[in-house]
């Protein structure tokens, strides 16, 4: 499954060190267009060129002070992966909570950075989370089942696995889909790789993937979208750069 995009990696390896301009076109796009899709899917009206704007500082009219909020909280999110990657630093519980103190920062500070204390049911899916009073146990699970992966799993595997098992507890009240694709490119970014984005398009396969890994295990249709999404993505930049 992997043999494309690692074949692709080697081609953009070969191609280092990349033209700075334009890394730095390609990772403004990214941030605009990696925090549309990810606000989009979870319900956010702001159009591409809105987030664009909003992205500026610039009020759009017409359109709640929250959703301006998510959009710029993203982008910090967003920064704030980018340091930890640079830094090397290894995923843990505290970092994944600062995440998501990001993504609620001025919105629900009261949950920010917070696991839930009551339980949740997810909107159109089978699967039910976990007792809240489970929920460190099984962070605590995660974070170790993650260092287990690093010498047992592809990184794209072990990005997407992160990803379909962050949400499956569903550690937050609010802000688990967000956090959890920042995670999934957390994984891919240590590891070299671009960061991707699932388009709000993909919303409805994106979902039923997750929903399937969830109340069966099978993890290979939400792993053939990641993987088809990284190679579109590599594609680009191979076609840029």
């Amino acid at each position: 499954m992997f043999s494309d995009i690692d074949s692709k990696m080697e081609q953009l390896d070969r191609k280092r060190p990349l033209p700075i301009h334009t890394l730095r076109s390609i990772r403004e796009h990214l941030i605009i267009n990696w925090t549309y899709h990810s606000n989009a899917i979870e319900g956010n009206t702001l159009t591409l060129s809105e987030t664009k704007v909003a992205l500026e500082g610039i009020t759009v009219g017409g359109k709640t002070i929250k959703e301006h909020l998510e959009v710029i909280n993203h982008k910090e999110a967003i920064l704030y992966v980018e340091e930890i990657v640079s830094r090397q630093e290894p995923l843990s519980e505290w970092q994944s909570k600062n995440i998501h103190r990001l993504i609620l920062k001025g919105i629900d500070d009261e949950n920010a950075g917070m696991y839930r204390k009551e339980n949740v049911i997810i909107s159109g899916a089978t699967h039910i989370p976990p007792d809240y009073i489970q929920v460190q146990d099984q962070m605590e699970q995660l974070i170790h089942s993650y260092a287990e992966w690093q010498v047992q799993k592809h990184a794209v595997e072990r990005a997407a696995f992160l990803h379909v098992d962050f949400v499956k507890i569903h550690p937050f009240i609010d802000g688990n889909g967000r956090t959890a694709r920042l995670l999934l490119n957390f994984e891919l970014m240590k590891n070299g790789y671009p960061p991707i984005v699932i388009e709000k398009e993909d919303r409805a396969e994106y979902y039923a993937a997750i929903d399937l890994a969830h109340t069966t295990g099978n993890n290979d249709l939400f792993l053939t979208l990641i993987t088809r999404t990284l190679g579109k993505t590599l594609d680009l930049y191979l076609k840029l750069v």
